[in-house]
């Protein structure tokens, strides 16, 4: 099986890269690198000691339920296409030719993807790993906002069909966790749930039995922008008296929930 996987460069990417290459005979990976500093380096955020503080926790987090993992080099099958984050949508259909003959399509971490390139996957039926629950969490820092807005049941990832409008696809199912040990550690779990789910679902073929479902948008609690994303808020959040068991799961809001016990 041929497998193609539009990506990132932290940990939690690489874990990824190395667990679908497990299930794959031949396995294509375009990884767009970002900084790894975030809150210390300007990128995506601001950079203040507030900003580093969560950071630390959320790398922290990362590291003990990925490890400081790299790509496996010693794995023959994997070719990967780095590239500066943000410059997917420049390249051409010819350039990336070879990573467009596969079997399966997967995204997690990329760039918003435009034009041509997400028509094609589109058609390809591609699965796109969403850190939230859609519909109730659509857009940045998704579970960041769930706990924040004190619905920590609300906290997972969603694995759906990729489409043209930012997380609104058909949902396949919903990835959660039962590791509640602390905040960052939950939320990075359920991540790790959803890539253990994709990776034994491609492997037995059941993720293309499954008959998605078209997101209800009422069901909306907040459509999250990462200019949100504020010092302000995270200091909030820092002041927060967060209680991840405050709320039960609800399974009735969820679609064939796949969960991460250890």
């Amino acid at each position: 099986m041929k497998i193609t996987l539009f990506t990132s460069n932290k940990n939690r990417h690489n874990y990824l890269i190395n667990l679908l290459s497990e299930v794959s005979d031949e396995f294509y990976v375009i990884q767009e690198c970002d900084t790894i500093f975030e809150g210390v380096v300007s990128g995506h955020y601001q950079v203040s000691s507030t900003m580093k503080k969560y950071f630390e926790n959320v790398n922290n987090a990362q590291s003990k339920l990925f490890g400081n993992l790299y790509v496996n080099n010693k794995k023959k099958n994997i070719k990967i296409l780095p590239m500066i984050f943000g410059d997917l949508n420049q390249c051409s259909m010819n350039l990336l030719s070879d990573f467009l003959k596969s079997d399966v399509y997967v995204v997690f971490g990329s760039s918003y993807i435009k034009g041509e390139l997400v028509d094609f996957l589109v058609k390809q039926k591609t699965i796109n790993v969403h850190a939230g629950v859609s519909p109730y969490y659509r857009g940045t820092d998704c579970n960041f906002w769930a706990l924040y807005d004190n619905n920590p049941h609300l906290v997972g990832a969603t694995v759906h069909l990729l489409s043209k409008g930012l997380d609104s696809g058909p949902m396949l199912y919903h990835a959660m966790s039962n590791l509640k040990t602390n905040p960052f550690e939950y939320t990075m779990s359920t991540v790790k749930s959803a890539f253990h789910s994709i990776a034994e679902r491609i492997k037995d073929g059941s993720i293309f039995t499954i008959k998605p479902v078209v997101q209800d948008k009422i069901k909306e609690v907040r459509y999250s922008k990462k200019s949100e994303f504020t010092e302000e808020v995270v200091k909030e959040y820092f002041g927060k008296k967060i209680d991840l068991n405050s709320k039960k799961f609800d399974n009735t809001l969820l679609k064939e929930p796949f969960f991460l016990n250890n």
